[in-house]
């Protein structure tokens, strides 16, 4: 017959090693402190990396609602009713859906958005998204089967109603001028 396991004494040890767990700033246990100085004091923290972005990802089947900022790349895969202001990028996937308003560098729609979006760069319809409302971007470019539905603009871009009359009676006497020779 076997002999049923033992478990060790109180002050005994076992076989198996203890995890260490490192933490970034921590002293480890049994080390002694090192001394301050005032150098290291008046020292900056390390700064974060550049290519380091503020990302947040909204799964399939997750709903989020709220206000978002600091937040560098949104992806969409779930249902976002929010306001963004100040991002970088946005990206809805097909399937994914936001309600709200943002202002963004850059944008690529394959899902829906509905609400107020000015992008100041590039602005991405995907042949399956789908954008109702306001719309106002720096450069456009749609896929086959993308859509567009609401009130479109370009930003920066002087309105087309103001230019065009003041331009057109100066044109006509040059035209009149130069038919009557």
């Amino acid at each position: 017959m076997p002999k049923p396991p033992t478990t060790p004494a109180a002050g005994m040890k076992t076989d198996i090693p203890r995890r260490v767990v490192d933490v970034p700033g921590a002293v480890p246990r049994g080390a002694a402190a090192p001394a301050a100085t005032p150098a290291a004091a008046a020292a900056p923290a390390p700064a974060t990396p550049a290519t380091e972005q503020r990302r947040l990802i909204v799964g399939r089947d997750i709903s989020l609602s709220g206000e978002i900022g600091s937040c560098d790349v949104l992806v969409v895969e779930g249902t976002v009713e929010a306001k963004l202001r100040d991002g970088r990028n946005i990206e809805i996937a097909d399937g994914g859906l936001f309600k709200g308003s943002v202002e963004i560098d850059q944008a690529d729609i394959g899902g829906r958005f509905e609400g107020e979006l000015s992008v100041r760069g590039r602005l991405t319809v995907r042949a399956t998204g789908k954008i109702t409302g306001s719309i106002k971007y720096g450069e456009l470019a749609v896929e086959a089967g993308g859509q567009l539905v609401g009130d479109i603009q370009i930003l920066g871009a002087a309105k087309p109603a103001a230019a065009a009359p003041a331009a057109t009676p100066a044109a006509e006497p040059a035209l009149a001028a130069a038919t009557a020779s």
